[in-house]
Parts: structure tokens; C-alpha cells; sequence
């Protein structure tokens, strides 16, 4: 095929087409001639694929083609009743689905944890093995409980939000090769672990428990619940189970863990300002420990509740038909 004639051949009708996608308003023969050249400008793009695939002709055509089927859909209209369901139905259903995942996770890090945390308390010997005696002392008389005071709240709640997400986000996209989630865990548990023990060998454990416990329920509930989506997700690829592709069981369960993702940011977002704003509080103790549990078992009922109700009504974490690529018609 002689690809320069054939553009000269039909240029203008592409040329056509690209302008009628970007006008706002359409006459109803307009309407017709921008649905019959996007079919024309479609075929004429499967022509050059089959026949003559030049990169920069091929991308030019998809690009218009692109817009022309977004003035022809239009795009979906922001809908505050479509964020009142994703928190209402969707994002605790697709938690409480992954509940097996994300629960096996929490617990085995926190027996982990605890067992680390008594051992290092125990044996003095291995909390010199990674700290100096000098960096013991300042972690127990004065840094760990300055940590959560030393900047303004609003730029600390802000800095742990973000690293706590980023953290979340990092176990849920690397949760298809699995080795990096149990990495991210295993030091977290390490950090745990070793403060942890310092504190509690030291004769601080009030101070420890009562600093960590006010964000830490609800902080790492949300940790493990994104390492257990993210290992949901690899595992899906693995065993897709009976009647599913792999590529088909990973799409469908990547995607409901994006749901999760979005949902945690907001969680995180209150952990956060629990940790800049109650946990480093002149409040009492009881009090501020009350926060914390309060909101954690907020959450959980949350997901529980909403999550069960949800799959009563036989709500889906997937895409809807027409968003779904399986299902949406090729050009």
C-alpha cells in the first residue's frame, strides 16, 4: 500500500473528524457525520495496522479516534451520591472480602512483634548488638516520646499521612511479586520490635504503650490491611481458582484492591491526625488510649457492618459492565 497516498486520500476526513471532537455543542447533522467518520476513521486505522503500521500514523489515529469516542460517550458526570457509595458499600466490601488476608497478616505481626519485643527486653545484650548505650538512653529518656512533639502538629500529621500511604501503596502495587510485601513487614516489625524492647527493657513500657497505642491500632490495622490486599492480589496470579484466567483473576482482584488504596487514604488521614493531634496531647493517658481504640473499633465495625450489608445486596467490587474492558467493543 502507498501509504503517502492514502493519507493525501483521506487526511481531510481526519482532519474533520478531530474538529468535531472538539467542539462543545453539535447540530444533529453533525452529530451523524462525527458518528459516521469515527466508524470510517476506524477502519481506516485496522487498514494501516494490517497493512502498513507506521508508528506515528497509527498513534496519530488512535489519538483522534480517542477524542471522537469521548464526544460521542461524553464523559461521566461527578455524582457526590457515587463517593457516598464507594464509602457507604464498596471500599468496606472489598475489605471485608479480604478479610482472611489481611487478618492472618495482623495477627502473625503482632505475635511476631510481641515475641521480639519481650526478647529484646529480656536479653540487654541484643539491644547493644544494634544501639550504642548512648542511643539507648536518648531513645528512653527522651527521643521517642519527643518524636511526637518535635514539629507543628498540622506538618506532622501531614508528613506521617503521606509515609504511611506511601507505605500502604507500596504493599498493594508490590503485592503481585509478594517478597517485597513480607519485606516492607518484616521491617517494620524489626523497628517495632527493637524500640519496642528498648522501651520495655528499660522499665518504660507506660510511655511506650501509651504513645503507640492511641494511632497505632488504627496506623496499622490499615498497614495490614494493604499488605493483605497486596497478597491477596500475587496469590491471584498463582491460584487463580476454577473458572478464571490468570490474567483474568489478577485484573478482578487488582482492581478491588484499588478500591481498598483509595479507601485507606482517608483512614490514614484520621490515624494521622490522631498521631499529630491526641497522641502527643497533655491528656491523660486512659484518655488518649481511649481515642485510639474507639476510632480502631470504629473502623472495624465500619467494615464488618457495611461490608457484610453489601454483600447481602449483592454489591460487586469490580467495574461496571460498560467500564470493563472485557466487555467494551474494540474500534
Amino acid at each position: 500500500m502507498d501509504l503517502d497516498a492514502y493519507v493525501a486520500e483521506h487526511a481531510a476526513q481526519w482532519r474533520r473528524l478531530e474538529a468535531l471532537s472538539r467542539r462543545r455543542r453539535l447540530s444533529a447533522e453533525e452529530t451523524d457525520e462525527l458518528i459516521a467518520l469515527y466508524q470510517r476513521v476506524g477502519t481506516h486505522l485496522s487498514v494501516v495496522r494490517s497493512r502498513s503500521p507506521d508508528p506515528a500514523l497509527v498513534a496519530r489515529l488512535s489519538r483522534i479516534l480517542l477524542a471522537a469516542r469521548g464526544a460521542i460517550t461524553g464523559g461521566t458526570a461527578f455524582s457526590w451520591r457515587t463517593v457516598g457509595r464507594f464509602f457507604t458499600a464498596t471500599f468496606p466490601l472489598a475489605v471485608y472480602e479480604a478479610w482472611p488476608w489481611w487478618c492472618t497478616v495482623a495477627v502473625a505481626n503482632v505475635g511476631i512483634a510481641g515475641l521480639m519485643m519481650s526478647y529484646v527486653a529480656a536479653h540487654p545484650d541484643v539491644q547493644s548488638a544494634f544501639l550504642s548505650d548512648a542511643d539507648i538512653q536518648s531513645i528512653v529518656n527522651s527521643q521517642f516520646r519527643d518524636y511526637y512533639s518535635a514539629n507543628q502538629a498540622q506538618n506532622f500529621a501531614l508528613e506521617v499521612w503521606t509515609h504511611n500511604a506511601l507505605l500502604a501503596g507500596q504493599c498493594l502495587v508490590a503485592g503481585i511479586l509478594i517478597l517485597p510485601v513480607l519485606y516492607f513487614l518484616a521491617m517494620n516489625l524489626v523497628n517495632l520490635g527493637l524500640v519496642g524492647g528498648v522501651m520495655i527493657g528499660n522499665g518504660k513500657s507506660d510511655v511506650f504503650f501509651g504513645l503507640i497505642v492511641p494511632h497505632g491500632l488504627l496506623e496499622l490495622t490499615a498497614v495490614f490491611v494493604a499488605a493483605g490486599v497486596g497478597l491477596r492480589i500475587g496469590w491471584a496470579w498463582i491460584a487463580p481458582g476454577p473458572g478464571r484466567t490468570r490474567g483474568r483473576a489478577l485484573a478482578e482482584t487488582a482492581r478491588a484492591g484499588t478500591l481498598v488504596a483509595l479507601g485507606l487514604v482517608m483512614v490514614l488521614l484520621v490515624s494521622g491526625l490522631i498521631e499529630a493531634f491526641v497522641t502527643p496531647s497533655p491528656l491523660p493517658t486512659a484518655l488518649r488510649v481511649a481515642i485510639g481504640v474507639l476510632a480502631w473499633l470504629g473502623f472495624l465495625g465500619y467494615v464488618v457492618v457495611l461490608g457484610w450489608r453489601a454483600r447481602q445486596e449483592s454489591v460487586t467490587t469490580d467495574l461496571a459492565a460498560e467500564l470493563n474492558e472485557d466487555v467494551r467493543p474494540a474500534v
